[in-house]
């Protein structure tokens, strides 16, 4: 028998759904054991139910698997959830009260008092929100987030530098990948030779989520980071991988060297202790002047690296860059699992 921990997966047919079992496939950890999706496809085969859209082929045992029902009962105790924001809000707080650990992509709780929203390299000890739930008091069960794909690579170029020298201002601009929205997602004649200049509440979970994940552990609640932040979100016809143009301004003020050293020497839990998912550098600097780029950078570290180039003196602020993460396993899947992996080794998972 397997000595794995299984999981399940809510959402299992969608594009982050498949990411996910894309991403469990042989990992030493866990098992895909359960896969549940919406009524349609209850019942099918996995294999028939789910339009497979990555590049790997489904796992041979998941595609025979029947897809379940989306309810706890029979679901194994830790779940993977991959589900719309206004179905999450429902569901992730029933499979919570039957005791199951949900892990979660979903933005629905994200902004909750009690919900730890987390990045393991960036605030691994907001974990500790889990014993503030309701849920963890009555049924041991709990729920954790990670963040929007957007904010993940952001906050990661951000933590080494806000931890040494102290953001006051962040300017972020967003060219976010189609795969960001989906699937189908956006419609070829909308986005081909185009660029939309509107992602709904995409600017506004960026600078939440921000301040959230970059915050001070008080007690039962998160005291948000107190620097200011503006961002603007636009749609590109990219494939995979958001890239941001950023501008900063700090209260310590650092020289490039100084910038660059602490983005060099960022290690978290993840990358000390080894975790399976963990890329061996969560950040890189590139020092070519034309990177990054999603089609030459997106996949660094197996897509859980966040690159960043192009430092430069900001005649506004202080300093300006570029950050590129890949929106769909950094910034999703690979997230969720990157938490996971940071539970079981605190223990919450047994």
């Amino acid at each position: 028998m397997s000595a794995k921990i299984p999981v399940g997966i809510l959402g299992a047919t969608g594009i982050v759904g498949q990411r996910f079992i894309q991403l469990l496939e042989n990992h030493p950890w866990f098992e895909v054991a359960w896969v549940a999706a919406s009524d349609r496809s209850e019942g099918r085969e996995y294999g028939e139910a789910a339009r497979w859209r990555l590049k790997t082929t489904i796992p041979a045992r998941v595609a025979k698997m029947r897809v379940s029902p989306a309810k706890p009962e029979g679901a194994p105790k830790v779940i993977f959830a991959a589900l719309d924001a206004s179905i999450a809000a429902e569901m992730e707080p029933r499979f919570a009260d039957a005791g199951c650990a949900v892990i979660t992509n979903s933005s629905a709780l994200r902004m909750a008092k009690d919900v730890p929203l987390v990045i393991p390299e960036v605030n691994p000890d907001h974990i500790k929100l889990i014993e503030c739930q309701s849920w963890r008091r009555k049924s041991g069960g709990f729920v954790v987030t990670n963040s929007n794909c957007s904010a993940m690579g952001l906050v990661l170029a951000l933590a080494p530098l806000h931890r040494r020298f102290e953001i006051e201002t962040v300017m972020a601009v967003t060219m976010q990948a189609v795969s960001g929205a989906g699937y189908p997602g956006v419609a070829s004649l909308d986005i081909l030779g185009n660029v939309i200049p509107y992602i709904a509440k995409e600017e506004e979970k960026m600078e939440e989520e921000t301040g959230k994940l970059l915050g001070t552990l008080n007690g039962a609640g998160i005291i948000p980071a107190p620097f200011k932040m503006s961002a603007q979100c636009n749609r590109v016809a990219v494939e995979d991988g958001h890239t941001e143009s950023v501008s900063l301004k700090f209260k310590k003020k650092p020289e490039a060297a100084d910038i660059l050293s602490a983005w060099s020497e960022f290690r978290g839990i993840p990358q000390e202790q080894k975790f399976p998912s963990a890329p061996e550098v969560a950040v890189r600097y590139l020092e070519a002047g034309d990177r990054p780029q999603p089609r030459l950078d997106v996949d660094a570290g197996h897509g859980m690296t966040t690159s960043v180039g192009r430092l430069r003196p900001c005649p506004v602020l202080d300093w300006k860059f570029t950050v590129l993460s890949h929106n769909t396993i950094r910034g999703a899947a690979g997230a969720a699992l990157l938490n996971a992996e940071l539970l079981k080794v605190q223990g919450y998972l047994e």
